[in-house]
């Protein structure tokens, strides 16, 4: 046997969750030729993987890279954590269809739903599609680092069909129905996975109005969904409209959907910092309708949602703050002369936040706000909390937050703890990781670019629940199962996630001794010189997509070896 890569003596970690074994993994083109004790064959490149993980890539199954998918090369911070496939289209927003006439208004949506600067898209998109085929094709014709699958998003769906009316959220007719599905079944047969769209009140416009796909009828889901019945492919992704409705009902609406058109289903879900664990009545539904023949598969992130606060980026505490608001568009080094100034300061201190974005209007929550530095903490101490030292020194919280933000000469952040940390714990997630059913998602790469940098969740999930967490752990092979074939296999990507014979070569090697998750940054590399959190993590050895080389020892090889998925992909025939 002939390769063009062997990694050999590595700690195979295969996907599956079975035990791990010392052995090579031999890649020729772009699959995996081998995979055992000893790869009995030559191969003009060898990586020495003694006492290092070798892992299949891994998959994130949600993420908003739609935009960046088009006008940047690299998915990071996804791809510099050993992802090496991302879905993008979640939570029914995006750019396609889309007519010339109505790119304001899906430039809204984003701006609002998932804080991509107006002006990185307008700058940014060529807009050389109008369909959502073309827009697939616009992905291929775009190189990459890593692959891209794409759900067709509800809210361009909606306005490409009804326009205005659309855009108000008005009740689709019957003619609106028939064309929405005949676009859908176009999508799935062109290469969309699924259907995704968002009932979440808080997923409003950067003018603050509920996007087009919320509230949406029961009629015009099931009419869009019996597309992918009809077409047998294809998942539904949905973001229910929790806490602001109880699991109960909106977990009937998602069922009643998937039932009509029998195809898998799957959902946000994140435990409340507070009060009964309520995701258990959640859960409840789910068991219920998969004993009945459904697959709805919960989403779950392995950390806290974590909206981070600094003076460089979107959401702070004092960002609604009049006295900010009339500097917050200096740059940060002309901001800071005006922070440092101790009459500004009192005078910010003293005024109340005036209504904004949701997000925005989260900033002052206390309790569940935490200093935020390098090496990051993701489960800070509750006695650590910007509330708790409020309360222990006597001081307003709000001068604590400023005086964090202050810290690195105005580069200080702060994490706030939207969810996902029940009583102040990170414990009742190992049991939601440990269930069949779930699934690891909700890292959100490519959006919330100045306000939350959770798609480094992959090194996370290595670090802390596999080595370094004191209590119960995960084993590694249950923690590289969730970012593999688990993932894979929910959105039908059967292809990849497994280290096998005749599937794909998209490999990590990480020396996990050494793997280290570090602080985000702040970085301008956006088109218009738009700022975005990015994440560095050091400990992987190597990344391979599609069988070449894309990072080596923490850096980028500038190879684009990736492609646009299209489609549910069947499993390769094992020898």
């Amino acid at each position: 046997m002939n390769a063009d890569l062997v990694i050999r003596g590595g700690t195979v970690a295969d996907g599956s969750g079975a035990e791990l074994y010392v052995g090579d993994v031999a890649v020729a083109g772009d699959r995996v030729i081998y995979a055992g004790p000893h790869f009995p064959g030559t191969a003009r490149e060898t990586i020495d993987a003694a006492g290092l993980v070798v892992t299949p890539g891994f998959v994130d199954i949600h993420t908003h890279y739609d935009g960046q998918a088009i006008w940047g090369e690299t998915m990071t911070p996804s791809s510099s954590h050993g992802v090496t496939t991302v879905v993008i289209g979640n939570c029914g927003v995006g750019f396609a269809p889309c007519r010339a006439a109505d790119h304001d208004a899906l430039i809204r949506v984003m701006e609002g739903v998932e804080d991509i600067p107006g002006v990185v898209m307008a700058e940014g998109l060529p807009w050389n599609w109008e369909s959502f085929p073309e827009y697939l094709a616009a992905l291929k014709r775009s190189p990459r680092d890593i692959d891209v699958a794409a759900l067709l998003p509800h809210s361009p769906l909606r306005v490409y069909v009804m326009g205005e009316r659309g855009v108000r959220r008005e009740l689709a007719t019957a003619d609106d129905l028939a064309r929405m599905k005949a676009l859908a079944r176009e999508a799935i047969d062109a290469g969309a996975i699924g259907f995704a769209t968002s009932r979440l009140m808080i997923h409003r416009t950067s003018t603050g109005e509920q996007i087009p796909s919320h509230a949406a009828s029961a009629a015009e889901l099931i009419a869009i969904a019996s597309a992918m019945g009809d077409a047998g492919a294809g998942v539904l992704q949905m973001v229910l409209d929790v806490p602001f409705a109880t699991w109960t009902d909106e977990l009937a609406h998602l069922i009643a959907v998937a039932e009509s058109c029998g195809r898998p289903a799957t959902f946000t879900l994140a435990t409340a910092n507070t009060g009964a664990p309520t995701w258990e009545i959640a859960l409840a539904a789910v068991d219920a309708a998969n004993a009945r023949g459904l697959t709805i598969v919960p989403q779950i992130l392995p950390r806290p949602i974590g909206l981070i606060s600094a003076w460089e980026l979107s959401a702070h505490p004092f960002c609604l703050c009049p006295a900010y608001t009339a500097i917050a568009d200096l740059p940060l080094d002309q901001q800071l002369v005006h922070l440092r100034d101790p009459a500004f300061r009192a005078a910010l201190l003293a005024q109340s936040p005036q209504d904004g974005h949701p997000l925005a209007m989260m900033t002052r929550n206390w309790d569940w706000m935490f200093p935020f530095s390098d090496p990051p903490q993701y489960e800070p101490a509750a006695a650590t909390s910007i509330g708790a030292q409020a309360r222990a020194s006597g001081c307003a919280p709000q001068a604590i937050a400023y005086d964090l933000m202050m810290d690195r000469d105005g580069h200080g952040m702060i994490l706030n703890t939207l969810g996902n940390f029940h009583e102040a714990r990170l414990d009742a997630l190992l049991p939601l990781m440990r269930r069949g059913d779930t699934v690891l998602g909700l890292g959100d790469g490519g959006a919330h670019y100045a306000a939350i940098c959770d798609a480094s969740y992959p090194t996370f999930l290595l670090t802390y629940w596999v080595r370094d967490r004191a209590g119960e752990r995960l084993s590694l092979a249950e923690a590289v199962h969730a970012l593999t074939a688990k993932p894979a296999r929910a959105m039908g990507l059967a292809d990849r996630g497994l280290i096998v014979a005749g599937f794909k070569a998209d490999l990590n090697v990480i020396a996990m001794a050494d793997l280290a998750l570090h602080a985000p940054v702040v970085t301008h590399d956006l088109p218009g010189g738009g700022r975005r959190l990015d994440q560095p993590a050091t400990g992987y050895v190597a990344t391979l997509c599609n069988g070449v080389m894309i990072r080596r020892n923490d850096q980028p090889t500038g190879a684009r070896p990736g492609r646009v998925v299209r489609g549910s992909q069947r499993a390769p025939i094992r020898a």
